[in-house]
């Protein structure tokens, strides 16, 4: 459903807009969510509960924010994702008043809906874009979050000890953020997927959809970098503050984290028009393995920010390119199918990675540089699954 090309701009721009300002939330409850969870909880192995809940209610929204959006349009399940981070947040802010760890992880849930939705940005953009334009629509949303990179860190330093009790400030601030970003949508014109004809060939089911091999790949490789990517920034605020730096610090090695997820979007939809979609997820996955590398190579400030700044580029070419890729293997009766299986599979990695990098950074050794050492560790299996089936595409029957 190709629009005409000022109405393409216009919706890559008020989503563009919605991922700065509606997205600015989740950088700045992923610095908090695991401090927050580390004064709450009896456990310290619980510490990061609150990101697993984040994501897992993301995961558990997915498929049903696909279907709405197929039926009802995309503008009826991002306002439904606005009010959810609204609610999680007045939630997630009456936990920490009432010092109730298990109130404060029902926000966490509810702000998993406002997390899924996000992710259906990218798709909004390929909606109406040119086969040409969309990559570039793709990048050129997720460069939203360069502003949300500066706004969440931001917001945390300005109100986490504001109030009496610490973070309150930062989620009464949440809400305010959805209240304005659910504006945006007002301007969106994205028209809902016809009704197929009678005649029409049937939809693909999702069996037959996960044994098409650019399908199958595409999905694994958006799990592998969004999952790594979540293991290792969930754990990174625990990692700083526990060798000794401040949150502040923490503060700013998840801001050019952040930075570098999204900086590269303006330049990302280019290098895959150039040099295809392949290439771009295997430098991603190749970024992924280098913060690995200088994240074990010492805990000095300088070893997070150049581990935090490669995984933020390793997630972007890795993940938009699987987004790419994922975008042209589909018609668009399937696209709700596709998209609601894409996002339920990744999220469902991304909950079972951010659980486990609570274990492994509270409860792997005896002391901070231990359970950050097990995190990057960690990642060696994922990335040798992803990078063994990109070789496997590339080997397939490629189609006339």
């Amino acid at each position: 459903m190709t629009a005409p090309a000022h109405i393409q701009r216009r919706n890559v721009a008020l989503l563009a807009a919605a991922q700065a300002v509606l997205g600015a939330q989740l950088p700045a409850i992923f610095v908090v969510a695991g401090l927050a969870g580390q004064t709450l909880a009896s456990n310290p192995c619980f510490a990061t509960l609150p990101i697993s809940l984040i994501v897992l209610g993301s995961m558990l929204s997915a498929q049903p924010l696909s279907a709405l959006m197929q039926r009802h349009g995309r503008r009826a399940g991002f306002w439904l994702g606005a009010a959810a981070g609204a609610a999680g947040a007045i939630v997630g802010a009456a936990g920490l008043y009432l010092a109730s760890f298990p109130i404060y992880l029902l926000g966490s849930l509810l702000s998993g809906t406002f997390m899924s939705s996000v992710g259906f940005y990218r798709f909004a953009a390929a909606d109406t874009a040119s086969e040409s334009f969309r990559p570039k629509a793709i990048s050129y949303v997720l460069a939203g979050g360069l502003v949300s990179a500066i706004i969440g860190p931001q917001l945390v330093k300005a109100t986490s000890d504001a109030m009496v009790v610490p973070f309150l400030g930062t989620y009464l601030g949440i809400i305010g953020l959805n209240a304005v970003g659910a504006l945006l949508f007002f301007g969106l014109r994205i028209p809902r997927p016809p009704l197929p004809e009678p005649d029409a060939p049937t939809a693909r089911s999702r069996r037959e959809l996960l044994a098409t091999p650019t399908v199958a790949v595409a999905i694994i490789c958006a799990m592998v970098a969004y999952a790594l990517m979540n293991m290792v920034m969930t754990s990174t605020p625990l990692a700083v503050v526990g060798c000794g730096f401040s949150r502040n610090n923490a503060a700013d090695v998840v801001t050019g984290h952040v930075l570098a997820m999204y900086v590269p979007s303006f330049f990302t939809g280019h290098l895959i028009v150039r040099f295809g979609t392949t290439r771009i997820i295997a430098a991603g996955l190749v970024c992924l393995a280098g913060a690995g590398l200088i994240a074990l190579s010492g805990v000095e400030l300088a070893n997070f920010f150049g581990a935090l700044v490669l995984l933020g580029l390793g997630w972007n070419f890795g993940f938009i390119g699987a987004t790419t890729m994922l975008s042209g293997a589909h018609t668009p009766e399937e696209r709700g199918r596709v998209q609601g299986m894409n996002d339920f599979a990744v999220f469902g990695c991304v909950t079972l990675a951010s659980l486990a990098s609570g274990g492994l950074m509270n409860c792997a050794g005896g002391t901070a540089e231990q359970g950050w050492t097990a995190v990057n560790i960690a990642m060696i299996p994922f990335l040798t699954l992803a990078g063994a089936a990109l070789i496997w595409l590339r080997r397939q029957p490629q189609p006339a």
